[in-house]
């Protein structure tokens, strides 16, 4: 298989009229979906769009999703952006990737208008009503190969200038075989997203929906702030399979959600981006004892989630749970700070290899060039590998667990702490939900911040009994929402602007 809209194929035969897609207002069958896809991607081929980045600059939605097959059918790879990121922002991703034309819907049409793009905004309702041309569609497809790009993804830069992750047909199409085979997709399976859809995230939902005749439904944001009605959600679409953060997870079990309501139609239960608290993960096995959980581990680097741990015992609030093995076709590789390959229990960065590694950050050599590096371990032949920045150890199993992100490694009073685990003592005690925890350098304090009805001074009480002394917060701060990052995990960053504005 070279192109990911081979996918749909056979599930356009088999499935023809079955929703495969839908949110609070549209909803598209697998026919309406490739009469879509098709129309867009006629509709930009005569414009004279060939191998080009297209901004996609909607509302989430179906018809998102549709513009995004859309662009691919034109031989093209879409950069999806958030309505409500600020424009100047949204104007520095178009100077990076200088796309040929802005998809835009009803809602973000006249913001779109306003960005400096060569072949100006088409509306997405008009272009997907084109009437197709298969002989121009297929000759894009006879034309195509497996490197060919499919989308850029925009994350956030260390240097406040976003890094685009460009990744291509074949690394998605292994992604999507592996995780699929992990997650068990099948016709039956009904997705709940959680995800924006402008971050590889989504990936999860998207192409396997395409793959095995599936059925995702978008759930609406605003259900996240209220949990008992995210589970009845949940309960009145029969959605069987969910891939979430663990921040999102985490809202719905901290508040006694599920002494209200529990799920009746979970069988999986997948979840990563963020460590998830053996607590929280208890009360959701308790109140979903048939379903199968997975634990997820994978940078945009390396096209979505590389590794994988399924749940299948029971685990120590203390414990760590594995992020597990590698996906099929995927190397492992942890090197400690010499250059050489760590051994079990040996904390290393994490590095990948495989298929999954990306084409790098789009018209970025510089910043590629630091992330997309030779293999370390050998230098016999060409072999580029992504390092993650990440910290980890191989347990006796020979499971891999997540420490930390190298740049949550702090040293304090002599001693080198990963605020992770500080997270993770605070995320046992009885009272606490969600939190956080920052350094501020130049004071030498740890920073906590936590939502919960447990007290601050009580908190404190139960690091101390759970600490070692320097690694308890010489600070604690209770929050009423916890802040998120635009994709659902927890905002770091915002706490420690916050820190800032009041310590004085």
């Amino acid at each position: 298989m070279i192109n990911v809209l081979d996918y749909l194929n056979p599930s356009l035969e088999n499935y023809p009229d079955k929703t495969a897609f839908a949110d609070e207002e549209t909803q598209y069958s697998f026919k309406e979906l490739d009469r879509r896809l098709k129309g867009t991607g006629t509709a930009l081929l005569k414009r004279g769009l060939k191998r080009r980045s297209v901004l996609v600059f909607m509302e989430k939605s179906v018809k998102e999703i549709a513009a995004f097959f859309g662009v691919i059918a034109a031989g093209c790879y879409y950069v999806p952006v958030d309505p409500e990121m600020p424009l100047s922002r949204i104007q520095r991703i178009v100077d990076n990737c200088k796309p040929g034309i802005c998809i835009a819907d009803s809602t973000t049409f006249s913001l779109a208008e306003e960005l400096d793009i060569e072949g100006g905004t088409a509306l997405y309702d008009e272009i997907s009503a084109e009437e197709t041309d298969e002989e121009a569609l297929n000759r894009v497809r006879e034309e195509a190969i497996d490197t060919d790009p499919i989308y850029i993804v925009f994350t956030s830069g260390s240097t406040g200038i976003p890094k685009g992750v460009a990744a291509c047909h074949r690394s998605v199409i292994d992604y999507i075989e592996q995780l699929s085979e992990v997650l068990q997709v099948s016709s039956e399976t009904v997705f709940g997203n959680q995800a924006p859809l402008y971050f590889d995230a989504c990936l999860k939902e998207l192409y396997p929906t395409l793959k095995y005749g599936a059925t995702t439904y978008l759930i609406p944001k605003k259900l996240f702030s209220l949990p008992a009605k995210l589970v009845a959600y949940l309960n009145d679409h029969k959605i069987n399979t969910i891939c979430w953060v663990a921040s999102a997870l985490t809202i719905v079990s901290s508040l006694k959600t599920f002494r209200k309501i529990k799920p009746e139609f979970l069988k999986t239960v997948a979840f990563g981006s963020e460590v998830f608290p053996v607590k929280q993960y208890n009360s959701w096995k308790e109140a979903c004892p048939g379903a199968r959980f997975i634990n997820l581990y994978g940078p945009t680097e390396a096209t979505g989630m590389s590794c994988y741990h399924v749940l299948d015992r029971d685990y120590e609030e203390t414990e760590a749970i594995p992020v597990g093995k590698p996906f099929k076709n995927t190397r492992l590789l942890l090197i400690m700070e010499d250059g050489t390959e760590a051994g079990k229990g040996e904390e290393g960065e994490i590095v990948l290899s495989g298929t999954c590694v990306t084409l790098g950050y789009y018209n970025d050599p510089e910043r590629t060039d630091k992330s997309f590096v030779q293999n370390p371990l050998q230098n016999a032949y060409p072999e580029k590998v992504y390092r993650t920045g990440d910290l980890g150890y191989l347990n006796e199993d020979g499971d891999l667990v997540f420490i930390s992100r190298r740049d949550n490694q702090i040293k304090h009073m002599g001693h080198r702490i990963e605020l992770g685990e500080i997270e993770a003592a605070a995320s046992q005690t009885e009272g606490a939900g969600l939190n956080g925890c920052i350094y501020d350098e130049d004071r030498g304090k740890i920073i906590l911040y936590y939502t919960g009805d447990i007290r601050e001074a009580d908190l404190i009480g139960e690091l101390k009994a759970l600490l070692p002394r320097f690694m308890v917060p010489n600070q604690v701060y209770h929050l009423e929402e916890m802040m998120f990052t635009a994709n659902g995990k927890i905002d770091r960053n915002a706490l420690k602007k916050l820190y800032e504005r009041n310590k004085g």
